[in-house]
């Protein structure tokens, strides 16, 4: 793999088609693919528009006065060690989707999440996950493209994950009670975005060259350079499924999952319901509506916005709270207590990993862009 920054290189096809590049576009990482670019001034949009539909009716003296009364030593107490670990665990299972490619330290693996989140908070496009891709094959001399094809597995195994979770939070939250029976009516039409992925997933693993094949038909129309991108992309993602063949590395993926959204990530919600005092009935009560808070989110994140999710965060959860009796006012202070400690517990995380390699933002952008240029157009 070349490190090289120098700027006449190409980026790999495959990276081209995981920074979002357009079949036949410019180079990702020209001016013109930065704050211009219009999928950033979109999210920006979007950003604003969801910020300004979670405040609409809200006096801002009332969200002041919540967040007067938050106690902070609950809030980053939980919280702060919660992300923290959730990092670690999301580094133990990247390195059973890894193994199948090369031997990678779980220490390396987690910082380059580190790393990820970060970027993702700080830099638009959401190119986190490219960066840390290329960052820990910097660090370990595994092929980029080969480590993004597991980042791809990862998220969609993060899909499934969240999906299940909302489903069964939504059942239990719609139960037993008249005016939120469209919970429960919810989760059923959740069960398919769970089910979809689950099935690609399980046809990429007994019918990969079939799939192959069948991608192939449907990238005739492309130019060759972004079919080959994603050709490549769909190969590294193949051999990650090697994790998902069963044994231990199976159950560590499926248990490391579990630890990441039903404990680490979990916490921090339930945090700023007790920092704030929100009383929502029995402890029961409140940790499922922390589940379906948390799967909210989930699904806010995943919309289009700026940097560090600020806007669809804070709309998540007033969406959410309003429905189990919560003031808005409460509830919108929430989502920004909640987000607040997410984006600077993980970004300071972030900077001090890239401040302790000796590494710029810059450098983590530009070399993701330019990563593997010598290998262009190869497979492995």
């Amino acid at each position: 793999m070349s490190g090289s920054l120098e700027g006449g290189d190409r980026p790999d096809p495959v990276e081209e088609v995981a920074l979002g590049a357009a079949p036949g576009a410019t180079d990702p990482k020209s001016p013109s693919a930065g704050w211009r670019d219009w999928r950033v001034l979109l999210g920006l949009a979007i950003t604003v528009a969801a910020f300004a539909f979670a405040l609409r009716g809200i006096p801002i003296a009332q969200v002041v006065d919540a967040l007067a009364d938050a106690d902070l030593w609950i809030l980053y107490g939980i919280s702060i060690p919660s992300y923290l670990c959730a990092v670690w665990f999301r580094g133990l299972r990247w390195r059973h989707l890894t193994n199948p490619i090369a031997p990678i330290a779980p220490g390396l693996l987690a910082r380059g999440v580190a790393i990820g989140f970060m970027v993702n908070n700080l830099v638009p496009l959401r190119i986190g996950e490219v960066v840390r891709a290329w960052y820990v094959s910097k660090e370990s001399g595994v092929k980029a493209s080969a480590l993004f094809g597991t980042v791809v597995l990862e998220r969609v195994i993060d899909v499934v994950a969240v999906v299940l979770m909302a489903a069964a939070s939504l059942l239990l939250a719609g139960a037993g009670s008249e005016e939120r029976r469209f919970l429960a009516q919810g989760a059923l039409l959740l069960l398919p975005a769970g089910i979809v992925p689950l099935v690609v997933l399980i046809l990429l693993r007994v019918a990969p060259d079939a799939m192959l094949r069948l991608a192939g038909v449907f990238l005739r129309p492309f130019p060759e350079r972004f079919a080959r991108g994603v050709d490549e992309l769909m190969r590294s993602f193949i051999q990650g499924l090697g994790a998902l063949s069963g044994g231990s590395h199976l159950f560590w993926i499926g248990f490391h999952t579990a630890t990441i959204w039903l404990i680490c990530s979990m916490l921090p919600v339930l945090a700023g319901f007790l920092a704030l005092d929100i009383d929502l009935g029995s402890a029961f009560e409140m940790v499922v509506v922390s589940y379906v808070s948390l799967a909210a989110v989930g699904v806010a994140v995943a919309i289009p916005s700026a940097p560090g999710f600020f806007g669809t965060y804070q709309l998540a959860f007033k969406t959410v709270l309003v429905q189990f009796g919560v003031a808005s006012a409460t509830a919108f202070a929430i989502g920004l207590l909640v987000w607040f400690v997410f984006w600077s517990t993980l970004t300071v995380a972030g900077l001090v990993v890239m401040r302790a390699g000796g590494t710029r933002l810059s450098d983590l952008t530009r070399g993701a862009a330019e990563s593997d240029s010598g290998t262009a157009g190869q497979t492995d």
